[in-house]
């Protein structure tokens, strides 16, 4: 499974192609500025197993930060059986230099 760059996230939202796409910052980080990922922080992410059981063989995107606490995310989600889970590297950091004005 390997992890996406932004560029690469950025084509598939703009294509608009089907993945889970999940971010794991605290809410806080979520209403300064988010992508449009559904907010399952990480520490929620055992709890959410049940909810994200019926995507466990899909493209599941994981974005943070800065890639850490999704990088985190993900190996968890591999550990539980998830098939293909990506990281986004360099997180909302990465997005930010790249994308925001």
């Amino acid at each position: 499974m390997t992890d996406i760059t932004t560029e690469e996230l950025k084509t598939k939202l703009d294509n608009k192609e089907d993945f889970v796409f999940i971010d794991v910052r605290e809410p806080f980080e979520f209403e300064e500025f988010n992508l449009g990922a559904r907010l399952i922080p990480l520490g929620n992410i055992p709890g959410a197993l049940n909810e994200l059981e019926q995507y466990k063989d899909q493209e599941i995107v994981i974005h943070c930060r800065s890639g850490a606490r999704s990088g985190n995310a993900k190996q968890y989600l591999v550990e539980m059986g998830y098939k293909n889970v990506r990281n986004l590297l360099g997180g909302v950091v990465r997005w930010q230099q790249l994308y925001s004005v």
